[in-house]
């Protein structure tokens, strides 16, 4: 007998028991999202590597270790199953020149692969919501994107997640801020590990990032980026969280806090929970107001974030957010005529609304009722041979205490929609 295959590492399956929870929330998602007049956009899972290259930054984890590229053996394209989703976002608005007309408030959903450790919340290959807004360039929007993921959140049964946020200031301020950074971690460089030494002159700031418990001490005393902003980018923020005041959304400032993508400017935000272990981050996002000029469009200020669904599938779970999907009917029939008629009339109800599980397969009553039971299903609908003489069904009760009563199919339709 050959070998059973299995999924590969960090590749998963969803399985039918978990999807009514998935489904809740992508749906409260999408209506939120509505709520806020963001439209929907989707994207191939594959674009050229060079897209997430120039966007992303050379020198990131993503670039350097994650990302699922290969040489195409048909014609020698370059491509990458895209490991985030804002830099295809941005080839389709430039490629589609959608702000011809004015700015846009988009959003897609779907997969990602990044090849990373997998761990609870980590896979490598993930989903994804994000949202992106092109054409503006003051705080209001920054705030309508966070607020907009605080009622999220609240629709969710989310709680005790916290908004941290921070300004990275515009290009020229970050390169200012970058040298002396890096003249701050010379001083200490008997302290660095051999991951904050790689990144040193490539990718300083990210080095604040670190988990290495022991480099926090002096990574909480490094110059503040906040320090290096001008007078434009201090007003932005300090709008920003005029806003958040206003909306009444609280928020911590992270001055460490710095993404890991090249591409963001000024606002910078994740929201996060100490009840996912490590794999806090359950969305993030910011301001890149550069990204789209550089990707061939033209100077466009942008901002948008993504929600990483698998972390907040985990956080429903752990605050007992339940869903089910359960059928109206399940249709039981025993005898000649009705293991005939069955399929008929299962369709005659769903025509009416509806959601009917047909047994197939013959049986015993006793043996139908069982599986009507674990279906799930509100009713048992009946249908045996006098039944279908009489051009009736019989209905039970299966989730409450209830008479069996034989009536119309039409009544039938009447009762279990009432």
């Amino acid at each position: 007998m050959s070998n059973k295959f299995q999924s590969i590492k960090g590749f998963y399956d969803i399985l039918p028991e978990a999807t009514p929870l998935w489904f809740k929330l992508e749906d409260t998602a999408r209506r939120v999202l509505a709520q806020y007049g963001y439209q929907n956009i989707r994207m191939p899972l594959v674009e050229p590597t060079e897209l997430y290259v120039r966007s992303v930054g050379e020198h990131t984890d993503i670039v350097e270790k994650e990302m699922y590229a290969w040489e195409d053996a048909l014609n020698g394209d370059k491509l990458a199953l895209r490991p985030e989703g804002t830099a295809g976002c941005v080839r389709a608005v430039v490629e589609h020149n959608l702000t011809y007309n004015g700015p846009q408030r988009l959003w897609y959903s779907g997969a990602m692969f990044r090849h990373e450790n997998v761990q609870k919340g980590r896979q490598r290959q993930f989903h994804q919501i994000g949202v992106e807004a092109f054409g503006f360039d003051t705080p209001e929007v920054d705030a309508e994107q966070i607020v907009m993921l605080s009622r999220l959140w609240s629709a969710l049964g989310i709680e005790d997640v916290v908004l941290q946020i921070n300004s990275i200031g515009d290009a020229h301020e970050r390169l200012e801020y970058r040298n002396r950074l890096i003249a701050y971690f010379e001083q200490h460089m008997d302290l660095l590990d051999e991951d904050a030494k790689r990144r040193l002159h490539s990718n300083p700031l990210r080095i604040l990032d670190t988990k290495n418990p022991r480099m926090q001490a002096m990574c909480e005393a490094a110059p503040k980026l906040i320090d290096s902003l001008g007078d434009e980018s201090r007003s932005h923020f300090e709008g920003l969280c005029q806003y958040l005041s206003d909306a009444g959304v609280g928020y911590q400032v992270n001055p460490r806090l710095v993404r890991g993508l090249d591409y963001y400017n000024r606002t910078v935000f994740e929201w996060v929970t100490t009840k996912l272990g490590s794999q806090g981050t359950i969305a993030g996002g910011g301001r890149y107001d550069g990204l789209v000029e550089r990707l061939g469009g033209k100077p466009t200020p942008a901002c948008g974030f993504g929600i990483g669904l698998e972390r907040v599938f985990l956080l429903m779970q752990e605050y007992g957010v339940v869903a089910q999907e359960v059928p109206d009917l399940y249709l039981v029939n025993v005898g000649e005529l009705a293991e005939k008629q069955a399929f008929v009339i299962a369709e005659s109800l769903r025509k009416h609304g509806l959601s009917v599980v047909l047994h197939a397969g013959g049986g015993s009553f006793k043996s139908q009722m069982k599986k009507a039971d674990r279906s799930g299903a509100r009713y048992a609908a009946i249908l045996g041979d006098d039944e279908v003489q009489a051009n009736q069904i019989a209905l039970k009760p299966l989730l409450q205490a209830g008479e069996q009563i034989t009536c119309s199919i039409n009544d039938a339709v009447k009762l279990v929609k009432t």
